[in-house]
């Protein structure tokens, strides 16, 4: 009895097992598939955005060092082949960067830039240079008089932005800015503004 107990479920068993062996692919086992890579992070397309940041610099033939807050908007167009990327940008700033030295106060109120951008992107990670026409106000004052100066210049730096969706952006960035020498009657002499920007900004790209 218990041979054919014994037996009866060798066979189910064995037919068990049959049942699964025909049910595998051809070839017999496959390894597991990993998922098809993520596509490509796109840098192509308008965008608008705000920034906030420090500046500082100097008056040229003039002590005063003015430095502040300053903030503002930016909105470009990126063009993209491969891992290339380069485009336009610009930007107007509103600033607090202004300094006092005996009786001389100079502040830059409000400037901008309209810079080409160009860079390598790696995927969602672009690296870039920029560079281009710079613009401002520089605002001197001695014993009570003022007089306001809007100047030309240039502007360069470098910065790297991270794409956090594929419509926001976030990004860090560096500017030279040299606004040239204007005649000013409050000092008797030519003045200028040479600054720095260090600024950190988001971007909606459409």
């Amino acid at each position: 009895m218990k041979k054919t107990i014994f037996g009866a479920g060798l066979a189910v068993a064995i037919a068990t097992v049959s049942a699964q062996a025909a049910d595998l692919p051809r070839g017999g086992y496959r390894p597991y598939a990993p998922p098809p890579p993520m596509a490509a992070y796109s840098w192509m397309g308008p965008y608008i955005g705000v920034n906030l940041g420090y500046q500082w610099g100097e008056t040229t033939n003039n002590p005063t060092e003015p430095s502040g807050i300053a903030g503002g908007v930016q909105a470009g167009y990126n063009f993209q082949s491969g891992q290339f990327v380069f485009g336009g940008e610009t930007d107007i700033q509103l600033s607090g960067a202004e300094d006092t030295f005996a009786p001389w106060k100079f502040s830059n109120p409000w400037f901008g830039t309209l810079r080409g951008r160009a860079g390598v992107a790696m995927n969602n990670i672009l690296f870039y240079v920029t560079g281009g026409l710079a613009y401002g106000n520089l605002r001197g004052e001695n014993a009570g008089l003022s007089e306001n100066r809007t100047a030309l210049g240039w502007t360069a730096g470098l910065g790297m932005e991270v794409g956090l969706t594929q419509n926001w952006s976030a990004k860090v960035e560096y500017l030279y800015i040299d606004l040239t020498d204007r005649h000013y009657t409050v000092t008797g002499a030519d003045n200028g503004l040479n600054s720095n920007l260090l600024r950190f900004g988001v971007n909606y790209r459409f």
